[in-house]
C-alpha cells in the first residue's frame, strides 16, 4: 500500500488500536513489512507514551532483513523503541512469510487487518491463518482502485 493510501487509513487504524487498548489488549506485534505495518507500530509506540503498560514487539522474518531495516534511520528508531524483537529465521527461505503469518496468528488474540480484497498475497494468507485459529479479527477494508 502506498504512503498516501496508508495516511488515509491511519485515523481508522489508530481507532482500532485505541479500541483494542480500551478492550484490555496491551501487547501488540508488527512485522514492519510495509507502510501499514510501520504505521501500526508508529501509532502503538506513540500511544505508549501515555500508556506505559503497552508492549510493542517486532516480528521479523529473517536476520538479513532485520539488518537491512536497521540501516534505515526511521525504521531503526522504531525497532529500538520496541520491547522486543523476534527474528524467526537466520536466513531467507521461500516459506518464511507464511511462517511469519503463522507465528503472528498463533501469538495473537486479536488481529487488525488492512485488506484490499486481493485473493492472493501475504494479507489474505494472514486472514486465513487467523480464521484457522479462530482468532478475533478487526478488518479495515480498503477498496481496490480500478483505472480505465
Amino acid at each position: 500500500m502506498s504512503e498516501e493510501q496508508t495516511e488515509k487509513i491511519r485515523p481508522v487504524l489508530k481507532e482500532k488500536i485505541v479500541k483494542a487498548l480500551d478492550d484490555g489488549f496491551v501487547k501488540f506485534m508488527s512485522s514492519f513489512t510495509g507502510n501499514v505495518d510501520r504505521a501500526f507500530a508508529e501509532i502503538v509506540l506513540e500511544l505508549k507514551k501515555d500508556h506505559p503498560e503497552i508492549q510493542m514487539s517486532a516480528v521479523i522474518s529473517y536476520g538479513n532483513k532485520l539488518n537491512r531495516m536497521k540501516e534505515q534511520e526511521d525504521i531503526k528508531a522504531l525497532l529500538d523503541s520496541c520491547d522486543d524483537i523476534t527474528v524467526l529465521k537466520e536466513d531467507y527461505q521461500p516459506s518464511i512469510y507464511i511462517e511469519r503469518n503463522r507465528y503472528l496468528a498463533e501469538h495473537s488474540d486479536r488481529a487488525i487487518i488492512v485488506y484490499d480484497g486481493r485473493e492472493k498475497g501475504a494479507t489474505v494468507n494472514m486472514i486465513r491463518q487467523i480464521h484457522r485459529r479462530h482468532k478475533e479479527m478487526q478488518e479495515i477494508p480498503v477498496g481496490l482502485e480500478i483505472r480505465l
